[in-house]
């Protein structure tokens, strides 16, 4: 049996204190991230906090959109949505 790719919905502060779930908004998954906005240093992070929440490995995490916005949306391969909701609680 395999398990199709999930999408989540991310809503990211930059410059957090440090990196944190701060909870759920309807769908949209909120974090704070220690990295600052610039050069992709946010969206990188975001992936490898993700993934190490998760359980997972950084290449199941991409990133599909809002590379230049807060609101993100990540492909998330071998983990359902549930999981994903379980994991991140």
């Amino acid at each position: 049996m395999t398990v199709a790719d999930s999408l989540l919905k991310l809503h990211v502060t930059p410059r957090g204190s440090k990196n944190e779930v701060t909870g759920w908004r309807d769908d949209t998954l909120c974090v704070k991230i220690t990295a600052p906005p610039v050069e992709g240093a946010a969206n990188s992070a975001i992936v490898k906090f993700i993934a190490d929440s998760l359980g997972v490995r950084k290449s199941q995490v991409e990133l599909v959109s809002g590379e230049k916005s807060r609101e993100k949306v990540l492909k998330i391969t071998g983990i359902s949505d549930s999981d994903i909701r379980a994991r991140l609680k």
